[in-house]
């Protein structure tokens, strides 16, 4: 099997992109779509992370499919501290309801009531969550529990990590709904409740669409946004910042204003001036979109790795094609034929 390497480069005019920064031990300004990484600050180094660990029980209450089961709360709330949103024993609601009192109000109880109802313990369900950590390929977290009190055992992760789990959470559309949700009422049969959402940026910041806060006295204050202009979605995640709201808007603004997205392949059928399949149309099967600053536009070049393969068939992946950004490799597409 032989390979052919055809190469392609994207040229345009440069522009200067204006220096950022924060005042977190560890930060990270991500593109949600791409993956892309447009700021960071140690971010791949592991610290305590608070209540933005909420981030993960709460996915993993949602991919449940039970967020319409009536939970009935049992004694797990007893080794409940902290926020709050003040269940009692006994007293039910559904586990949607649940979920919107650990995101909007960080409650502490409700995290426990959810681990116990979803995993059938506390245990299982921190199992669940480090399993599904891995999968994401978050490699420097650790939960030991489902909300991130750390007086025992807290739980570790890196501003990077957090945003994987953040970029995968937002493409749910019920976790989208309940993050972005500002109040949210309810009465069960012990009581009325009435949550604000904690996370001031939803208010305050007319392109945020959702986040976590997180704060104890050993994490300090944890802090997750994502926010969204101009077909732009991103996330930042700051780990120990005493001027997270502000660090926040202006990394959003440094991202919105330095850059803008592109469509880089378009899915579908793809000209290729490749002779051993010339019998054949040449396709992907997805688009791809990056953002960029003006100047780096002129750093993309696009290279067609295709293989000789003796018994071909229809529809079969023949090579891929290579999107670099500096000479290095940010996405990979698989490139297939058809008759």
């Amino acid at each position: 099997m032989k390979k052919i390497i055809y190469i392609l480069l994207i040229l345009f005019l440069p522009l200067n992109v204006k220096a950022i920064n924060t005042s977190a031990s560890s930060a990270i300004l991500m593109d949600m779509d791409s993956g892309r990484i447009l700021y960071e600050k140690n971010a791949y180094e592991p610290r305590l992370v608070a209540s933005i660990s909420k981030i993960m029980t709460a996915i993993i209450a949602v991919e449940s499919g039970k967020l319409n089961d009536k939970v009935t709360v049992g004694d797990e709330i007893l080794s409940s501290y902290g926020s709050g949103i003040y269940i009692k024993q006994g007293e039910v609601l559904t586990l949607r309801d649940l979920v919107y009192g650990l995101m909007l109000r960080s409650g502490n109880d409700a995290s426990y009531s959810i681990a116990a109802y979803v995993g059938g313990s506390v245990d299982n369900f921190v199992e669940m969550m480090n399993k599904k950590a891995n999968t994401l390929g978050m490699k420097k977290t650790t939960f030991n529990n489902p909300n991130g009190l750390d007086e025992e055992k807290g739980n570790y992760s890196s501003a990077y990590d957090m945003a994987l789990l953040t970029q995968y959470a937002m493409k749910n559309k019920e976790y989208r709904k309940i993050v972005k949700t500002k109040k949210y009422q309810l009465k069960t049969n012990m009581n009325t409740y009435i949550w604000h959402n904690k996370h001031k940026l939803l208010s305050s910041y007319e392109y945020t669409t959702g986040g976590k806060t997180g704060f104890t006295e050993k994490a300090r204050r944890t802090l997750v946004t994502t926010a969204s202009k101009d077909g732009m979605n991103l996330v930042v995640v700051t780990l120990n910042d005493g001027n997270d709201w502000q660090d926040h808007k202006n990394l959003f603004e440094y991202g919105f204003n330095n850059y803008k997205k592109y469509k880089i392949l378009s899915k579908g059928n793809i000209k290729i001036d490749d002779a051993y399949y010339k019998k054949y149309k040449h396709y992907i099967k997805n688009n791809y979109y990056v953002l960029l600053t003006d100047k780096e536009k002129n750093d993309i070049q696009i290279k067609y790795k295709i293989n000789k393969i003796r018994k071909i068939k229809n529809n079969m992946k023949i090579g891929t094609i290579n999107v670099y950004l500096n000479k290095k490799l940010i996405h990979q597409e698989n490139l297939y034929i058809k008759k």
